[in-house]
Parts: C-alpha cells; sequence; structure tokens
C-alpha cells in the first residue's frame, strides 16, 4: 500500500489529534460506571435529557464567544448537521443508557470495540475509505467476537441482558455513521463550531425525553448527583468537543479505532467500584473482539476517495 510521507505541520497535527483521543477514551471509559451510580436516581432518559440540554447551552455559547458570526453554518449544510445530531446525540445517547441499564458495564465495554468496525464499513460505504482484505478480515474477527459475548454459551437469545447488548449495538451503529458523516464539515467550520449545532439541533428530543422521567427528583442522593456532573461535563461536552477536535486531524476509522482502549478501563473500574462479575466468556470474547479491532487499527486505512478536509493532514492513518 502506497504511504505518504506528512510533514511536519501534517505530524503535529496527527499528535494533537491522537493526545485528544487517548482523553477521550479515559473520559468514555468511566461513564459505564458513573451511569450505573446515577441510576440509582434518575432514568436513562432523564440523563439523556440533561446531556443534551447543558451539552447544547454550553458548546453553543462558547462557539459564539470564540468564533463570533463564523459560528452560523451555510443553509446547505443544515440537513447534514441535522442527521449528525440525530445519530451522534439523540439516538446515540438514549439507546446507549438504555442499553447500559438493561446490561452490566463490562458487557458494554467488550461491545464498544465495534464501533471501528462498523466505522470502517460505513466509511467503505461512502467511498470516503478504500476496501482492503486485510481490515475486512479483522472486521470479521471482532464480529465474531462480540457474538461470543452477544449470545453466550449457545447463542441463546433468551440472556437477560439480549436487549441491553442489543441496544448497545445500535448506539455504536448509530455513532458511526455520525462519525463519518460529521468529517466532510469539518473542512468548512471549526471543529467547535460543529459540535455545538450537533448538539443545538438535537434540543428538539430534550421534552420527549423528559416525559415521565423526572429530571429533579427530590430524594436523589448526593452520589447520584456526583455522578450525573461527571457524566455532563467529561462524557457529554469534553468528549464531544475533543473528538471532533480529533476527527479534523485524523481519518473517521483512526478516531474510532482508539475506542479499543475503553475496555479495559471499564473493566478495572467496574471491578473496583461496582463490584461486577465477569462474564464467563469474556475472555475469549475480549480476545477475538481485541484481536480484529487491532488488525483494523493497525492496517491504516487506503487514501480516501473523497477529499480530505483542507485543514487536515492530507492523508490520515
Amino acid at each position: 500500500m502506497e504511504r505518504v510521507e506528512l510533514t511536519p505541520a501534517q505530524l503535529a497535527a496527527r499528535r494533537q489529534g491522537v493526545a485528544a483521543l487517548l482523553v477521550v477514551q479515559l473520559l468514555f471509559g468511566l461513564f459505564p460506571v458513573f451511569g450505573k451510580h446515577a441510576f440509582a436516581d434518575f432514568a436513562p432518559r432523564a440523563v439523556t435529557a440533561w446531556r443534551i440540554a447543558i451539552g447544547a447551552a454550553a458548546l453553543i455559547a462558547l462557539a459564539f464567544a470564540v468564533h463570533g458570526r463564523a459560528a452560523l453554518p451555510a443553509r446547505r449544510d443544515l440537513a447534514r448537521l441535522a442527521l449528525c445530531s440525530l445519530l451522534g446525540v439523540a439516538l446515540n445517547m438514549a439507546l446507549f443508557l438504555e442499553g447500559l441499564q438493561r446490561s452490566t458495564a463490562i458487557n458494554t465495554a467488550l461491545l464498544l470495540p465495534l464501533i471501528p468496525v462498523f466505522t470502517a464499513i460505513v466509511a467503505i460505504a461512502l467511498r470516503q475509505e478504500r476496501f482492503d482484505r486485510v481490515r475486512a478480515a479483522g472486521m470479521t474477527l471482532a464480529f465474531v467476537g462480540a457474538s461470543v459475548l452477544l449470545f453466550g454459551r449457545g447463542a441463546s437469545f433468551e440472556s437477560s441482558h439480549l436487549v441491553g447488548n442489543l441496544l448497545v449495538i445500535a448506539n455504536e451503529i448509530c455513532y458511526a455513521i455520525y462519525l463519518v458523516i460529521a468529517r466532510p464539515l469539518l473542512a468548512r467550520y471549526p471543529p467547535l463550531v460543529v459540535v455545538a449545532w450537533v448538539f443545538a439541533l438535537s434540543v428538539w428530543a430534550v421534552p420527549l425525553l423528559a416525559l415521565g422521567a423526572d429530571p429533579l427528583p427530590a430524594d436523589a442522593a448526593a452520589q447520584s448527583w456526583w455522578s450525573l456532573g461527571y457524566i455532563l461535563v467529561g462524557p457529554t461536552i469534553l468528549t464531544y468537543l475533543l473528538n471532533v477536535f480529533a476527527l479534523a486531524r485524523v481519518s473517521a476509522s483512526t478516531t474510532a479505532s482508539f475506542i479499543f482502549i475503553q475496555p479495559a478501563i471499564t473493566v478495572v473500574a467496574s471491578q473496583l467500584w461496582l463490584r461486577e462479575p465477569l462474564p464467563e466468556n469474556m475472555a475469549l470474547s475480549a480476545a477475538l473482539t481485541f484481536a480484529g479491532v487491532w488488525i483494523v487499527a493497525r492496517r491504516p486505512a487506503a487514501r480516501p476517495l473523497s477529499p480530505a478536509p483542507a485543514h487536515e493532514p492530507a492523508a490520515p492513518r
């Protein structure tokens, strides 16, 4: 495969993107643990409503404070931004938290490495990246690993965590599509502007999510409020901002491939703070899934068929 030497400026931009992605994995890796604590008093839909409302207010205010009138998107981009908001925020957040409540933090973590696989598939389908046999083999291996965890022994559909696991997978598919379709917007707008409007255009979902789910429970414990606070600041505002910052500097599939770090963080935190038992098939599932994702992440994405964003390195890995 042809490799292109990066300029010093492109290398610096790539290092910035990698550093941002490492912080994102830490913040997201702890998310399932804090989510479980928040669920003691908050319904998943209430947490999602809080995330969208606070995220939209904070990011829109910051975008206009930093960029002024330049934070206003062009009319031609509103449809793409709206689709990004639906897939990357409203559906993504709701499906993840509903799945987390119905599964375990460890199961959720072990399914996360499928995001790079889904992202690569979407990027190839939308002709942002070329098909590669080695990467395809890695995707297949990751699917096998996730299936071991999802269905357990005998591929039983009666697993008590099956619905939760399926909701998490649906969340990952939405997020993978978001990563790919958001990337062209970064050729025209700063990362902060993109993520701010992705949140702002999701505000319509807040009253629907809050309906029947008390966002201000009177008897909520302090631990639940602190956990909600972490979710709003860490896995909401900071992670979305850092992810889109990184997406402007590396490819969509590379951005997604860093997610393989999250399960280790979540598993350790779940053992320390939640005392969750490890699934009997965890070792086999993790080995197959991580091996598949490692193949995908290690193999550089072929040069994209569509032009890279103007302010991004021309040959992302």
